[in-house]
């Protein structure tokens, strides 16, 4: 169990990126060393216990990158980037996705999974799940397993965990109103 109350690291923003929204800033979480070292140990810890090891940790750009980087090098897995259409150099494969705000879209080059390989879905916050279920899809069209997803924010009254059904969903901080 987590000594930190990750919720008092994070700073809430009234009306950020449009009116009505409360976005949870987590810059005031990564600045601090001590809550930032929690966090990669409660991550760790949850994924050192399941009796599997994994091969990838997929995470969503950009906030995702933070917390996906710490948990591969923690799980000595490797890290593999869905970024934006047009940000990445090599062949790729293309998923379209609605967001709490707007569509948009990852890529993830076509050589980043193997068939087999296990893979954890690591990103910054949990909201309505649409790019969840889009890396989920493009870890799946390229053979992987995703044997769970982590997310260190989950926006419970947005319901995102529903898309989810049927995996392993872990997070650190849960916020049961906006």
């Amino acid at each position: 169990m987590a000594k930190t109350d990750f919720k008092k690291h994070i700073r809430t923003v009234p009306h950020f990126p449009k009116k009505g929204v409360m976005f949870r800033d987590i810059t005031t979480l990564l600045k601090d060393a001590n809550a930032l070292k929690e966090v990669a140990d409660e991550m760790a810890g949850y994924y050192l216990k399941k009796p599997y090891s994994i091969d990838k940790v997929v995470s969503a750009e950009s906030r995702g990158f933070i917390f996906g980087a710490i948990l591969a090098k923690e799980l000595h897995a490797g890290f593999v980037p869905l970024r934006k259409p047009g940000k990445l150099p090599a062949k790729t494969i293309r998923e379209e996705f609605d967001t709490e705000y707007s569509k948009d879209a990852f890529e993830i080059h076509e050589d980043a999974i193997q068939k087999g390989d296990k893979c954890i879905i690591c990103d910054d916050l949990l909201a309505t799940g649409g790019t969840s279920k889009a890396a989920i899809r493009l870890v799946e069209k390229l053979g992987g397993e995703v044997k769970s997803l982590f997310f260190l924010i989950e926006l419970e009254f947005l319901n995102g965990k529903e898309k989810l059904k049927g995996y392993d969903v872990f997070s650190l901080v849960k916020y049961d109103k906006e």
